[in-house]
């Protein structure tokens, strides 16, 4: 066994040393900034922490979430804008990188409004329709990509017109049979596909805070054209998005959403409407159910904060959801939905911003799930 020289080892000492005391002064800083929010309200504020949460899709999964937010040219009377990022790795071999943003220029003359995903999975198949079976069909292992992009003028007051881009890349794509699960004939794409949208987009949009909007309207109608001269598949998709957000009390927000999804001519299975997720009808794992079509509405009652009199970070949520899909409009039945419900607890992170971090349980017919994120649902 090698011996350190005294001097050295007493040299490792003393810089171990240091470098713990910097690191729990940099710690206590960084906590005091996020707990006490002492920077000036005009400050861009960056925020990174670890999460652990339970998704139907994943099981458990543990990541590390960033969130940075800013105010063009440091005005306060512009539009919050973020940049909201978050890689994780399940115990389901699963693993991605995800980076949203929602950002405005100075007197919100421009509106960028995306997302970025990478991903790798297996997915659970359960087929298409609203009589898929309750139990997956097969495993989906792929690698995915997906850029949404939408560069929006402001053409008239809180209007907005522009192109929206839509990348959508599945490779690696191998179905793999669940246990004693019929055969059946695969969809399409299932042997992967490269797909490419380009449309334009109409929003209304007058929230001044994305993460978590007390009073405002956001409406989106997009049409969005997958070329097959460009495409693996062509087909077209219209998306129409509708949120209604009115305090009701001082500390208490009802809001609503109402979207649509409209797809028609080849649509790749993974570029279905599909149905579930962390944000609508959470609970149902994402693309429980999938088809051409999909109708889904959800409201939310938020309470922020709660009077608990000791403090006034914790704030509350209940919420409640019904959808359906459909082939054409011709089987559309509004009769056959399934719903979604529950509730969750929220913290002020940054309370000069109004910026709270989520934790929602969800129930549905079928299952459960925890869904822990920066910013409300919707």
């Amino acid at each position: 066994m090698k011996k350190f020289p005294v001097a050295l080892l007493i040299c490792f000492m003393i810089l171990g040393s240091s470098t713990f005391s910097l690191g729990q002064s940099f710690f206590k800083k960084y906590v005091n900034s996020l707990v006490n929010d002492t920077s000036d309200i005009s400050k861009p504020q960056f925020l990174i922490y670890p999460t652990l949460a339970y998704a139907p899709e994943t099981s458990w999964e543990i990541g590390l979430s960033s969130l940075y937010v800013y105010y063009a040219n440091q005005d306060t009377t512009n539009r919050l804008s973020e940049i909201n990022g978050f890689t994780f790795v399940t115990l389901e071999n699963q693993y991605g990188l995800w980076f949203d943003h929602a950002m405005y220029s100075d007197q919100s003359n421009w509106f960028f409004l995306g997302r970025l995903r990478f991903q790798s999975f297996p997915l659970k198949y359960y087929g298409i329709g609203m009589d898929s079976p309750s139990e997956y069909l097969a495993l989906v292992d792929a690698n995915q990509i997906l850029i949404k992009e939408r560069v929006l003028r402001k053409i008239k007051n809180d209007l907005f017109f522009g192109l929206e881009v839509d990348f959508q890349r599945l490779a690696g794509t191998d179905f793999r049979l669940a246990p004693d699960s019929p055969t059946f004939p695969l969809p399409r794409g299932s042997e992967g596909s490269t797909n490419i949208g380009i449309g334009a987009g109409l929003v209304y949009d007058n929230r001044h805070n994305v993460l978590n909007v007390r009073n405002g309207f956001f409406s989106e109608l997009a049409y969005l054209r997958y070329s097959a001269a460009i495409s693996t598949f062509g087909f077209n998709s219209v998306i129409s998005d509708t949120r209604y957000y009115k305090s009701v009390s001082k500390n208490t927000v009802f809001a609503a959403q109402l979207l649509g999804h409209f797809n028609s001519g080849d649509v790749p299975f993974n570029q279905l409407a599909l149905m579930g997720g962390e944000s609508m009808m959470r609970g149902y794992y994402t693309g429980r159910f999938r088809d051409n079509n999909q109708l889904a509405t959800q409201a939310e009652l938020r309470f922020l904060p709660l009077p608990l009199g000791f403090t006034d970070r914790i704030g509350a949520a209940v919420f409640g959801g019904v959808a359906t899909v459909f082939s054409d409009f011709d089987n559309l039945n509004l009769n056959r939905t399934v719903w979604s419900a529950g509730g969750g607890l929220r913290f002020l992170l940054f309370p000069k911003k109004d910026i709270y971090t989520r934790i929602d349980y969800a129930l549905t017919k079928e299952g459960s799930g925890i869904y822990l994120f920066i910013g409300e649902a919707f």
